[in-house]
């Protein structure tokens, strides 16, 4: 193994520590893999203008799968949960199953 490649093999990626709306702990994710998938969550609902979580995460994975290095639903999870917590999207209340939008 050359020396070089050792050096890219240790080198850190930057991570992003998200939040969560009911105060608990977040996680600390790839910030290249959260800002692929806070993007896809943006545009979809942006597009659909409301959305439920299942539809969004049925579409994230037809749509992310083939290229996205990481599972898929779990990062849905964990960026919806994050954009409500910034107050980027809220759940729609009283809808069932849950919707999203954009916060006004």
């Amino acid at each position: 193994m050359s020396y070089s490649l050792f050096l890219d093999m240790t080198k850190e990626e930057e991570k992003f520590l998200t939040l969560h709306p009911a105060g608990k702990q977040g996680v600390n994710i790839l910030k290249r893999r959260y800002d692929v998938i806070k993007k896809y969550i943006l545009t979809e609902v942006r597009s659909a203008g409301e959305i439920s979580y299942q539809d969004l995460s049925d579409k994230a994975v037809k749509d992310l799968s083939e290229t996205f290095d990481g599972k898929v639903v779990w990062y849905i999870v964990s960026v919806k949960l994050d954009l409500e917590a910034r107050g980027i999207i809220e759940r729609i209340p009283k809808t069932s199953p849950h919707q999203i939008r954009l916060v006004k």
